[in-house]
């Protein structure tokens, strides 16, 4: 699965229903190594780069961290676009919304500092314009199979910043990602408990390896 197309992450099978008409997405060899095209403009505009900007911005990072942001990069623009679908779907109800549009402006604060981490080091982050993300066709055609599917993908999204932490060789990467890993986990904890599981029950919840990461990213992309 190496060499198939990834640009997010996720666990359920890949299907037909592109949910974005973008162009050409990205290979793995394209999202490891350069970065996105360079005309393409950052996802989320505004003066701020992000809550967790300043403490490593302003370094630049080896091949192996970088190959890091980029796949954490991916799972965050799947994190906005999915989010963003479930919200125009308007299948939950009042707080069910209000948990998607939280976990929305959670992602885009989450790519905003990732893709300012990989600017310090002179490469283009990817940016929605760049990937083109496909669901199951029942995705978003109910409260429940929205809520089933933002487990799933967090469940995928927390294993991937585990594996990043204690992978990445730059200590000042190190708290970033653990802080972020720490809100995907509030995230799974809301829609587990929405679907009637208990919210934890993990002691140790499992971390990816950046090729198990990689691979569950190929799910996703059309």
């Amino acid at each position: 699965m190496l060499g198939k197309r990834l640009a997010c992450i996720g666990t359920l099978p890949s299907s037909t229903g592109v949910t974005a008409a973008v162009t050409a997405p990205l290979s793995r060899a394209q999202l490891f190594s350069r970065g996105a095209r360079t005309g393409a403009a950052l996802l989320v505009t505004g003066s701020a780069l992000g809550p967790l900007a300043s403490s490593a911005a302003a370094d630049t990072f080896d091949d192996n961290d970088l190959s890091y942001l980029r796949l954490l990069v991916g799972t965050e623009l799947l994190g906005v676009d999915f989010y963003t679908n479930a919200i125009s779907a308007k299948h939950l109800k009042a707080t069910g919304a209000r948990y998607l549009r939280d976990a929305l402006l959670n992602e885009k604060q989450h790519y905003q500092s990732l893709a300012s981490f990989i600017t310090g080091s002179g490469v283009v982050p990817a940016t929605a314009d760049d990937v083109d993300f496909s669901y199951p066709e029942a995705t978003f055609t109910s409260a429940g199979e929205i809520v089933k599917a933002a487990v799933r993908l967090e469940s995928s999204f927390l294993g991937a910043y585990l594996g990043a932490v204690d992978a990445v060789h730059a200590n000042a990467l190190k708290q970033p990602l653990a802080r972020i890993a720490a809100n995907q986990a509030q995230h799974l904890a809301t829609f587990t408990q929405m679907l009637g599981g208990r919210p934890f029950a993990l002691s140790f919840p499992a971390a990816l390896t950046i090729d198990q990461a990689s691979n569950a990213l190929d799910a996703y992309t059309s």
